[in-house]
């Protein structure tokens, strides 16, 4: 059996915000968790690992919680905003390399 992944305290964090806040949503709504599972697609279990942070649920269905809540994604309310963040991502991906590879080691010996 392998080890349980250790994750950043950034990370950590991060995750906890996004399942207090999937919660939160949650029960403005007035819905259960089986409800909000259901449309999810995901157990109970599943939700209840997303409201409680843990880092290892996959961010898809992290993602798909917030998009049925209404939860704001990385500007995705704003199409303006996003497409602009988008060409700037492009725009800095462009300067860089599109491999990288390992240094060769260098012998020095002449």
């Amino acid at each position: 059996m392998s080890e349980p992944r250790s994750y950043s305290r950034g990370t950590n964090v991060a995750a906890r915000l996004l399942g207090e806040q999937v919660r939160v949503a949650r029960r403005e709504r007035r819905w259960s968790e089986a409800d909000l599972a259901e449309r999810i697609g995901v157990s109970r279990a599943t939700l209840q690992k997303i409201e409680k942070g843990d880092p290892s649920v996959t961010l898809g269905i992290a993602f798909e919680a917030c998009t049925i809540l209404g939860i704001p994604l990385l500007g995705a309310d704003d199409t303006d905003a996003q497409a602009l963040h988008s060409r700037h991502i492009a725009d800095r991906l462009a300067l860089l390399p599109k491999r990288i590879r390992r240094p060769r080691p260098v012998s020095d010996e002449f």
